[in-house]
């Protein structure tokens, strides 16, 4: 009696255990389009404006990036409803409910935005190969080949996963946050004391509000649910997929704020913030030159590469259907 006991608890543990390992091989299928957008999001563009941010107006850039979290996740959300439910791209469904006319007029938009976004990404590569001593004119072309060989390794599932390993480089920067030594109670002040009223600070939050959203990113969700072949049985999991990369996306750009806040803000330093050397220079004296270097480094190439390879997507996706 006690054997046939043992022997149906053993076939429940390995069936629980059969059964958990069906779900994450299923969620890991399902994974990773709003992984890769939201690590996307936060290209040279963004972390550059946020290390401004968090050196002009210190912690009280905090809150603002708080604020995001809910607006970034709802249009990107929605995104994944409409793709999976109506296995149309974004494009197209604005074409079949408002016409062509409307259709040409997002396409316009995505090419010129995706063009934008490009500069952006490969200017940022040439800043960090510059940071290195690398000339532009040998960082830029590998980075160009190494994209392309990406693209072309195999299925969206490969370069997605790619991908996102390039992504996840922007974590580097969490380094320089604790080396940087951020005061709990400075953090709490600035969080509680936001200068709302002033239009200055206003048009600094605007400007992430601008870095944050971005038009590629919707047209590329929407695609790479459809490309993945995802069933409305894997919403609620893509949901899922996506509010880990807003919080992910969105607690990297803090980090950069809360860097510069307790570096170059606390110093009351005013110093250019336009380009990677000069974000690594700015916290140079705080964290010593070679982390600075590395850290900044490893993230903008990291945002970079994988924001010129989710732009270069959300293109082939958006563009070719009209």
């Amino acid at each position: 009696m006690a054997e046939d006991t043992t022997g149906v608890i053993s076939d429940v543990k390995v069936a629980h255990q059969q059964n958990a390992k069906l779900k994450m091989g299923r969620f890991l299928k399902v994974y990773g389009p709003g992984l890769i957008v939201m690590l996307a999001d936060t290209d040279a563009g963004c972390l550059i404006t946020a290390a401004q941010s968090g050196a002009q107006w210190g912690y009280a850039m905090v809150l603002p990036q708080l604020l995001l979290i809910p607006i970034l996740y709802a249009a990107q959300e929605m995104t994944v409803r409409l793709g999976i439910v109506t296995r149309q791209g974004h494009g197209e469904l604005i074409r079949q409910h408002f016409g062509k006319g409307w259709a040409w007029l997002s396409a316009g938009t995505l090419g010129i935005s995706a063009i934008g976004a490009l500069l952006t990404e490969f200017i940022g590569v040439a800043g960090v190969g510059e940071l290195f001593g690398v000339s532009k004119w040998l960082t830029i072309p590998t980075a160009t080949i190494l994209l392309i060989g990406i693209a072309f390794c195999g299925s969206y599932h490969r370069i997605e996963k790619i991908g996102v390993l390039i992504g996840l480089a922007e974590l580097a920067f969490l380094v320089a946050m604790f080396m940087a030594k951020p005061q709990p109670s400075d953090f709490l002040q600035g969080l509680t004391t936001v200068p709302w009223k002033n239009s200055s600070y206003l048009y600094l939050v605007a400007a992430n509000v601008g870095a944050v959203i971005m038009p590629w990113m919707i047209f590329y969700q929407q695609g790479a649910v459809i490309d993945k072949n995802l069933s409305k049985d894997d919403i609620p999991k893509e949901k899922h997929d996506t509010l880990i990369g807003t919080l992910l996306t969105q607690g990297i750009m803090i980090m950069f704020v809360v860097t510069f806040a307790a570096t170059v803000g606390v110093a009351g330093k005013h110093v250019s913030l336009s380009s990677v050397s000069d974000l690594a220079a700015a916290i140079s004296p705080y964290i010593g030159s070679a982390p600075a270097k590395i850290v900044t480094g490893l993230s903008l190439m990291g945002g970079s590469l994988v924001a010129a390879l989710v732009v270069a997507l959300a293109g082939t996706w958006g563009l070719p259907k009209f």
